[in-house]
């Protein structure tokens, strides 16, 4: 049976649960499974209200630097803080299929996007550089609450989107953000780290969202997927989110008989199968 999921990351809005739908029907009509979940993250790359391409945070500095990766069983693509793109999981893809490489990042990521045809796109917007102006206020006032407080969270650090399907018996996922305001230029996060914020193999695929640094410190998505069919594919993700106390994160994982989405946060998800 086919089945997509994607998450539009940590959130409270009404309007990206309807977005994600909306996204999760288009992308369910591609043909196979790696189409699928790149046309989903696309979608959400291309709609500001999300934090992945255009709708990206602006760092500490005023950058906009983003990462994305692509996973089927035995391949892999990521960019690492890449800039002026539109479609930072596009140039992943082509890492994964037209390059010899796994992981580009930074100059040389934005050089071979330019190689493969992407034109220098700013995905800067009043929306981001609102939020960097009030993160930088919050500061200079020693107003900026613990790190990992779910509503800061919320509020001013983002996520990531994602998206796993199964499609005619192949597996794929994918994953794009825009990182988070209050970081410093360079930093990375869970998303391009293949086992921290994405896997995927011959079992299944895993993607997770939520605080980066946390998600790799426990690799989180290796983790899920090396777990499959131990138990039934949601308490295997139900205990592994336990594993994180309060922490905001969230996964979406799917295997040859099920999917779930599970988040200790409002994260908008939508599930698609035949």
């Amino acid at each position: 049976m086919n089945s997509l999921v994607l998450h539009g990351g940590a959130s409270n809005k009404s309007e990206l649960r309807i977005k994600v739908e909306e996204f999760a029907d288009i992308a369910f009509k591609e043909k196979n499974a790696l189409n699928a979940v790149v046309k989903a993250v696309v979608l959400m790359e291309d709609d500001p209200l999300f934090n992945a391409g255009t709708g990206s945070n602006m760092r500490l500095d005023g950058s906009i630097q983003m990462d994305a990766a692509v996973m089927v069983p035995g391949k892999f693509g990521a960019v690492i803080n890449i800039e002026n793109v539109r479609n930072p999981v596009l140039v992943a893809r082509d890492v994964m299929l037209k390059s010899p490489h796994l992981i580009l990042a930074g100059d040389g990521a934005i050089e071979f996007a330019r190689k493969m045809g992407y034109e220098s796109y700013d995905p800067s917007t009043e929306k981001a550089r609102t939020k960097r102006e009030r993160i930088l206020k919050k500061l200079k006032n020693g107003g900026i609450p613990e790190y990992y407080h779910p509503e800061f969270f919320l509020e001013f650090l983002g996520d990531t989107v994602g998206a796993v399907a199964r499609i005619n018996g192949d597996f794929a996922a994918a994953v794009s953000t825009g990182g988070t305001s209050l970081t410093l230029r360079g930093r990375v996060g869970d998303s391009p780290i293949p086992g921290a914020g994405i896997y995927c193999g011959e079992k299944g695929a895993v993607v997770a969202t939520g605080i980066g640094e946390e998600i790799i410190k426990r690799m989180l998505s290796i983790n899920v997927y090396n777990r499959i069919g131990e138990m039934p594919l949601e308490e295997i993700c139900k205990e592994e989110l336990e594993r994180f106390g309060d922490i905001p994160v969230g996964i979406i994982a799917i295997d040859k008989e099920s999917e779930c989405a599970l988040s200790n946060l409002t994260m908008p998800y939508a599930i698609k199968k035949e």
